[in-house]
């Protein structure tokens, strides 16, 4: 499927035609995708209940992160409304996302931006001082939430799926 051109990409020049990653599921969601999707009832129950309205269906009737909508608080509220046992509370992190930041980031341009420390819930983030330089992301603070993703001016930071917390440093 291909990304649709946001106002963004397009101000920037950048319409693309690559496809999306894999779905961002909500935090909790089971672990692997299959057991999350054998579970899930696409009822919207967790959809429906998120204070942040970050949640939204797939092409699938899956619920899925959205972070351009805005960031995950975790606050539990999407498990909370499931019945149908597609969540498990256990697991720590809820979640494998980290975010990461591109080279088209402004500051790695000389150009002196700092939305996404600013905006940073975890302190995840720092940037160069007078913009000497690409954001860096702390993965051992991240928490994926994407608050970040949404204020970068030029569209330079992406979630990604990390391997397990136990790897990183």
């Amino acid at each position: 499927m291909p990304r649709s051109l946001t106002r963004r990409a397009l101000l920037f020049g950048r319409a693309s035609a690559t496809p999306e990653p894999r779905a961002f599921r909500p935090p909790w969601a089971r672990r692997p995708e299959q057991e999350f999707s054998a579970a899930c009832t696409r009822c919207d129950a967790c959809i429906r209940q998120c204070p942040q309205q970050v949640l939204v269906r797939d092409t699938n009737g899956l619920p899925r992160f959205d972070p351009q909508t805005g960031e995950c608080t975790f606050c539990g509220e999407c498990v909370s409304a499931c019945a149908s046992g597609a969540f498990d509370s256990s697991l720590s992190p809820p979640w494998t996302l980290l975010a990461s930041i591109d080279s088209i980031c402004l500051s790695a341009r000389g150009i002196v931006c700092a939305s996404c420390r600013e905006i940073c819930p975890a302190s995840a983030i720092h940037v160069p001082p007078a913009a000497r330089g690409t954001a860096l992301v702390d993965t051992s603070r991240c928490t994926g939430c994407g608050a970040c993703v949404a204020v970068c001016p030029v569209d330079a930071i992406r979630l990604q799926h990390a391997t397990p917390r136990e790897t990183v440093a």
